[in-house]
């Protein structure tokens, strides 16, 4: 059952990263100067809300992937890895651009954002894909760690 849920959060953030990329993010460049900080804050403190919760979810019930028996040590090592790259990219890339973007508009740092959120974007949608071979797997068996 704990990847049954493991596939349904991680296919809830999937989907949320891919309607932030195609179109929050780019609607970034048409936010009037004026307003513009003030937008970046809202986001940032508003999003946050949204992702974390799920974003801990889905590390826990990654490294949680560690002690159920019956995952093929190829996917559950693709889904570890997957999950090492969203989290470093969130970190290292993401969030410092949204640093840069709260304090002015800077239309090279949205077009960094968009095109680095693609690691993410990418990154989210094989991890449902493994995620779902490692249920449907589990269905199959009948005994697996579902």
């Amino acid at each position: 059952m704990e990847t049954l849920y493991h596939f349904f959060v991680t296919s809830f953030l999937t989907g949320l990263i891919w309607v932030i990329q195609v179109v929050h993010y780019p609607s970034f460049k048409w936010i009037d100067q004026s307003d513009y900080v003030s937008y970046a804050v809202f986001h940032t403190h508003r999003i946050t809300y949204v992702v974390a919760p799920f974003m801990l979810a889905e590390l826990f019930l990654t490294l949680r992937m560690f002690f159920l028996k019956g995952i093929p040590s190829s996917l559950m090592w693709s889904a570890v890895g997957l999950t090492v790259i969203i989290w470093a990219s969130t970190f290292f890339i993401q969030v410092p651009l949204h640093g840069v973007l709260a304090s002015h508009k800077d239309l090279s740092a949205i077009d960094k954002l968009v095109s680095s959120n693609w690691i993410r974007t990418v990154a989210w949608t094989l991890k449902t894909t493994v995620l779902g071979w490692i249920v449907l797997n589990s269905l199959r068996d009948k005994g697996g760690p579902l």
